[in-house]
């Protein structure tokens, strides 16, 4: 008796590798909701997978190597392992970007899926394995070239992070020009959900559980900005007091009963205003904490980096951001060796992370993306002169950041308990900064008030 090609589906296990970013993530999840949806299970043990999905990343060169090399072994391991009848499925950035290029050299990928096709992952796996029987012309290809798609409320999703946090994708894709960047050519022009689904799904993560929900998005401090631009016109004055923005979503959000943290990540110094300083100082569950990628502080460089704003707006808001939000833990991220920098320009970023003393900071060695307006520039900078800034940056950094742990010794803070030996304050974003370690058991996903006792490295200790 002949068994259709939704059955055969049906009966397979999946398991992904998922790289990159939060936001591809929650692309990640939704594909695995979808796949869930069609009666197919999931698998974390890649060996007893009928199918693997590699969700790749194409941020910078090194993230792109780490996909390709991701792609490359899991076909390896297939043959290794004698299952030969095991599809291989490429999804995410790099897949968008460069998927007519990869199906001509990787004819051993099965298929590869778009950001756009996130929510269709379950019945484009189906179309894979009722492939088993047709003539086969290489690598299906589904990527549409401009992403449009953004998840809703009730789209199926598989949570992959712990039970107590969750991300939330407040929008999608980005409307800045920043020349080292090619965000937009992935992922689209920016384009907002609306507030009620956002609302939507954060209460119902506050139902399941969860203590801490990330806002996520290429621009959080965006959202909803360009439905008021679709209305008035890319440059026209908004006010920005009315309509679904950033401020009227804390607001809601702040409505929701229960105890958990609601943090802002990802968010652009061009469009911070005092409305939103003033909403994040009386929110009761906004974290004092806030992630806003600076880049650099030379007026020369933001210039040429097209970041939309300058060292006056960025200086005065920091101010504004300290004044009005007690407490605050600031994080930021600079890229060193930038095309042009020069000494006297590093040198300048380095005075300004001394004096500014940032609670949290990373450091970008600058990466010449193909297709980007920085990557045609002159002058790029020698990568033995990149290494060395990066290094000096992070040292400086290091010694601050220490000296802000040795600072916090005999304070009570309350912290997120992420394992019975471990947690974060509210300064501490997950996976990317410092922990809280206990002397003793602590209950998983609550939240406690520790006395800090000590600090190793940048990490504090705890009772």
């Amino acid at each position: 008796m002949s068994v259709d090609a939704p059955t055969i589906a049906a009966s397979k296990k999946v398991g992904m590798i998922n790289l990159g970013c939060a936001k591809n993530l929650v692309d990640a999840e939704v594909m695995l909701g979808s796949i869930l949806a069609q009666g197919m299970s999931i698998t974390s043990d890649p060996e007893e997978a009928d199918v693997l999905v590699v969700n790749t990343c194409a941020f910078i060169d090194s993230a792109k190597e780490e996909s390709i090399d991701a792609i490359f072994e899991a076909h390896q391991q297939r043959g290794l392992q004698r299952r030969e009848g095991q599809r291989l499925v490429v999804s995410g950035c790099m897949a968008q970007r460069f998927a007519k290029e990869l199906a001509k050299e990787m004819p051993e990928v099965d298929a590869f899926l778009g950001l756009d096709q996130v929510a269709e992952a379950g019945s484009i796996i189906e179309r894979v394995f009722q492939r088993e029987t047709e003539s086969n012309h290489g690598p299906l290809n589904l990527v549409t070239r401009h992403s449009r798609y953004i998840p809703d409320y009730d789209t199926p999703r598989y949570r992959l992070t712990p039970p107590h946090t969750a991300y939330l994708k407040i929008a999608e894709g980005c409307n800045h020009p920043c020349s080292f960047c090619v965000i937009p050519q992935m992922r689209g022009r920016h384009r907002s959900r609306t507030l009620d689904s956002v609302v939507q799904e954060a209460r119902h993560l506050v139902k399941e559980g969860v203590r801490e929900i990330n806002l996520i998005s290429q621009d959080t401090t965006y959202f909803g900005m360009d439905r008021w631009e679709d209305k008035a016109g890319p440059r026209a004055q908004v006010d920005r007091t009315k309509g679904e923005g950033i401020c009227q979503l804390i607001e809601a959000l702040d409505e929701i009963e229960g105890d958990f943290w609601i943090r802002l990540l990802y968010t652009h110094p061009a469009h911070w205003s005092d409305d939103l300083i003033e909403a994040i100082g009386r929110s009761r569950k906004v974290a004092r904490y806030v992630d806003i990628p600076l880049q650099h502080i030379d007026e020369g460089m933001l210039h040429t980096m097209r970041r939309e704003t300058d060292r006056a707006h960025i200086e005065q808001l920091i101010d504004r951001m300290r004044a009005g939000i007690p407490g605050l833990g600031i994080r930021t991220t600079f890229i060193v060796g930038f095309p042009g920098e020069t000494e006297a320009q590093f040198e300048s970023l380095l005075e300004f992370i001394d004096r500014r003393r940032f609670e949290r900071l990373g450091v970008f060695s600058y990466s010449r993306e193909e297709g980007s307006r920085a990557g045609r520039l002159d002058h790029q900078v020698h990568h033995k002169t990149k290494t060395r800034r990066y290094r000096e940056a992070m040292a400086l950094q290091q010694r601050i950041a220490f000296e802000q742990a040795e600072a916090q010794i005999g304070q009570m803070r309350r912290v997120l308990v992420d394992s019975p030996l471990s947690g974060r304050t509210e300064h501490d974003a997950p996976e990317v900064d410092a922990r809280v370690v206990f002397q003793s058991p602590r209950p998983t996903g609550e939240f406690v008030n520790a006395t800090i006792t000590g600090a190793r490295g940048y990490d504090l200790l705890a009772e």
